[in-house]
């Protein structure tokens, strides 16, 4: 990987480096610290280089819309970054050879100081998160129609691809093919869901706002993975951050930044975490499938231990729609006790691809 334009258009010259590969995740952009061996004042000691895969400005995140023109996480950080919203600097791009240098945040994630501090800190730290949310919610309401996160939305098809995903991915290949009465009744179950959440109020949705994807300058939480930004339900990203499956968030303190959120956007409460119920249940039935998918199509097992606890989250979502929902939410519940062993506290840790547990 040459390295040379990017520094050079960065720094007006070619500084001595030493190149550190970090940690994968879960998209296909591979990430590095680029140490500065050499760094004059006024220069960081550490960047951060994305660097991007060949097909960089496609997803398979689902959607049907046209690849963009321009690289999506230069289009959504230029706007976070207007709208004064903390986000990585991009120091230079050298998109022909697929590369980005970016402000180093250094190696504290969300979810680390979460862990570090213990639970007693938890409702400052989420009241944090969720007050940066709101101010991202509220900074990106009023979109130009031409912008790329304004033209992208979870629409119904989009919605119900995810469903789909969790089905061919976190059932059906794990644990074997759904008769045909089941596929039945989940396909009937998913289409109402996708239809509810495709006509509930929309909003600018990061699509990701998790312990994973926020990180810390100081004291202060950075957006980091907003490159999938879009239009979509209001309460997507508060349940990804409440819903998280790397965190286990007790019902208390979800309950609290709920009302929290709510009422800093001056929401009713009742009808928006009815709302937020309808979300989870769909976010984690997805995430629960996309962690598999992530080891049999990336050959990445790292995220199947959070299969589990994601369906967690689907069971307590079942719980508080079962009111609302009856009968079909009892069906929905039904299914996914008698083929996923364990449901919903106890489901192991589906086997590797490789045969070997993550």
């Amino acid at each position: 990987m040459d390295l040379a334009p990017l520094l050079e258009r960065a720094f007006g010259r070619v500084p001595r480096t030493t190149l550190e590969p970090l940690a994968g995740q879960a998209s296909t952009r591979r990430y590095y610290r680029l140490h500065l061996d050499d760094a004059r004042p006024g220069e960081p000691a550490s960047l951060v280089v994305m660097r991007l895969p060949e097909d960089a400005t496609a997803s398979d995140e689902g959607g049907e819309d046209e690849a963009p023109a321009e690289l999506p996480f230069l289009v959504v950080q230029r706007l976070l970054a207007e709208r004064e919203l903390p986000v990585p600097r991009v120091f230079a791009e050298d998109l022909p050879r697929r590369a980005l240098l970016l402000e180093d945040l250094g190696a504290e994630s969300f979810e680390d100081r979460l862990h570090a501090r213990g639970p007693a800190a938890w409702p400052t730290l989420y009241g944090q998160a969720v007050d940066l949310l709101v101010q991202l919610h509220e900074r990106c309401a009023a979109l130009p129609p031409e912008h790329l996160a304004a033209t992208r939305a979870f629409d119904q098809s989009l919605l119900r691809w995810e469903l789909d995903h969790f089905r061919e991915w976190g059932l059906e290949i794990p644990f074997g093919a759904l008769p045909p009465d089941e596929r039945a009744t989940l396909d009937a179950a998913f289409d109402r869901l996708a239809r509810t959440l495709a006509e509930a109020p929309r909003g600018f949705v990061h699509r990701d706002y998790q312990s994973r994807n926020l990180m810390w300058r100081g004291d202060e939480l950075v957006l980091i993975d907003f490159q999938d930004a879009l239009q979509g339900p209001v309460p997507y990203d508060l349940v990804a951050l409440l819903c998280d499956s790397y965190v286990a968030l007790d019902a208390e303190l979800q309950e609290a930044m709920i009302a929290r959120y709510a009422a800093a956007r001056g929401l009713d409460l009742a009808p928006f975490r009815a709302l937020f119920w309808r979300q989870a249940l769909q976010r984690k039935l997805k995430d629960a499938g996309r962690f598999v998918y992530i080891d049999r199509v990336r050959a990445n097992p790292g995220f199947l231990p959070s299969f589990g606890p994601s369906l967690v989250y689907v069971g307590r979502a079942l719980t508080e729609l079962g009111a609302e929902l009856g009968d079909e939410a009892e069906e929905v519940r039904a299914i996914l006790t008698r083929r996923l062993p364990g449901f919903p506290d106890t489901v192991p840790t589906p086997l590797a691809a490789t045969g070997e547990n993550a």
